[in-house]
C-alpha cells in the first residue's frame, strides 16, 4: 500500500506537510568513495581549495596572499582581493571560484539523480557563503556550467539576507491564523558556527500571507570561535539571548506570540529529537537524553503571560521557507545552504484551496 502524507497538526516538529508546502526531502547525506558528497560544497571546502592553490604556488616561491592564514581570510577580505586586489591574488581567488563551482555543479548533478529531486528546476542558494560577492559569482558560474551541460535549472541567490532568512522562515512553520492579534514571534537559527535568535515582525496588516515579515532585532553568538563550549552552555546562552529579546520587544510594546520557531541542523523527528546530522554542534545533540524544545521550554516557560509553544525543523528547511513568497508560481523547488556543511531541502507548493497534493 503506497504511503500517504498526513495533514499537518497545528504544531509538529519536523513535519513533512506544512501550511504552504510539503517538504519532499531534506538533510540528504549522499556518499561516495571520498566521503559525504555535500562536503565538497561547504565553506571549509572553499578554504581548502584556496589553501591547495597557495600550496602549489608556494613551491615556486610565490604566494600572492602573503602570510595571511587561509582560514582567517574573511568573506569581506576575499571580496576585496577579488575586486580590487593585486591581479595575481585576484587570479588565485578566481581559480578557487572556478574549482568550487565545478564541484558544486557535480553535487547538484548527484542530487538531480535522486527520485525525489530529479524534476526540480529551480534552486535557491543560501548559507554564509552566499552573503558575499564571491558567493554570488559562484552561484552564477555554477548555473552556467550546468546549462552548458544542457541541465536546464535556475540557481538563484536567496532573496533575504542569509543571516535573516533562517529566522524569517520560522513564521511558515505554523498556520498564519495562530499569529492573528500578535505583532511578532521569536525565531532561532542554529548553525555549526553561529547561533542567531531574533524577533520577527509579522506585518499581517500589510500581508495576511506573511510575505511582508522582517527581522526587527536579532542577537548573534559565534560559538564556533569559542573553545570548550558544551551543549548545556549553548542552550543556556540561547535562552539568555531570547530573554533579552523578549525584554526588548516588551519595551517597544511589540505583542509577542507565545511561539518560538527553531531551525536546527539534522534530521528532526516528530517528537522534536534529532536523529542525525547535528555533528557540527557543540556537544551531543543527538543523544536520547537531550530534547532541545523541552530544554528551552523549561528556561522560557511563558511568553507575554502565555505558555510557550516551540516548533523545530531542519535549518535548511526553515531557511528555504523564507522563499515561499517568491515561489508561488512554481510547483516545486529546492534550497541549498552553503555553510559549515551543505544544507538541502526540496519542496512542493500546496494547492491554494488547502487540499494537499498526493
Amino acid at each position: 500500500m503506497p504511503s500517504q502524507k498526513t495533514l499537518p497538526a497545528v504544531v509538529t516538529h519536523g513535519a513533512d506537510c506544512l501550511p504552504s508546502v510539503e517538504v519532499d526531502d531534506y538533510n540528504v547525506e549522499l556518499k561516495d568513495d571520498e566521503g559525504f558528497v555535500g562536503d565538497r560544497a561547504s565553506k571549509s571546502a572553499f578554504r581548502d581549495i584556496i589553501s591547495h592553490l597557495r600550496g602549489a604556488l608556494s613551491k615556486a616561491g610565490i604566494d600572492p596572499l602573503g602570510d595571511a592564514d587561509s582560514d582567517a581570510l574573511s568573506k569581506t577580505k576575499l571580496d576585496d582581493i577579488f575586486t580590487r586586489g593585486d591581479p595575481a591574488a585576484a587570479g588565485l581567488v578566481q581559480g578557487a571560484i572556478e574549482e568550487f563551482s565545478q564541484e558544486f555543479a557535480l553535487v547538484i548533478r548527484r542530487f538531480l539523480k535522486l527520485k525525489t529531486w530529479k524534476d526540480t528546476r529551480r534552486f535557491v542558494i543560501g548559507g554564509g557563503l552566499r552573503a558575499s560577492r564571491i558567493g554570488e559569482i559562484i552561484i552564477g558560474r555554477t548555473a552556467v556550467i550546468l546549462k552548458a551541460d544542457e541541465i536546464r535549472i535556475d540557481l538563484l541567490p536567496i532573496h533575504n539576507d542569509p543571516d535573516e532568512a533562517g529566522m524569517l522562515g520560522a513564521v511558515h512553520l505554523a498556520p498564519a491564523w495562530m499569529f492573528k492579534g500578535f505583532d511578532a514571534i521569536l525565531a532561532i537559527d542554529i548553525g555549526g558556527t553561529n547561533i542567531r535568535a531574533g524577533v520577527v515582525q509579522l506585518n499581517l496588516k500589510k500581508a495576511a500571507d506573511l510575505s511582508k515579515t522582517k527581522v526587527w532585532k536579532f542577537s548573534l553568538w559565534r560559538h564556533g570561535d569559542e573553545d570548550g563550549v558544551d551543549r548545556e552552555y549553548a542552550v543556556a546562552t540561547l535562552a539568555k539571548m531570547l530573554k533579552g529579546l523578549i525584554s526588548s520587544a516588551a519595551k517597544r510594546e511589540l505583542r509577542l506570540a507565545p511561539f518560538i520557531g527553531i531551525g536546527c541542523p539534522g534530521l528532526i523527528k516528530e517528537d522534536g529529537s534529532i536523529e542525525k546530522g547535528a555533528q557540527n554542534l557543540p556537544g551531543n545533540w543527538e543523544s536520547s537524553k537531550f530534547h532541545l524544545p523541552t530544554e528551552l521550554h523549561s528556561l522560557i516557560p511563558r511568553v507575554a503571560g502565555e505558555e510557550t509553544s516551540i516548533v523545530m525543523h531542519n535549518d535548511a528547511v526553515v531557511q528555504g521557507l523564507s522563499e515561499i513568497p517568491y515561489m508561488r508560481e512554481d510547483d516545486s523547488w529546492g534550497v541549498f545552504t552553503i555553510g559549515t556543511g551543505l544544507g538541502n531541502a526540496r519542496f512542493t507548493n500546496r494547492k491554494s484551496n488547502g487540499q494537499m497534493t498526493l
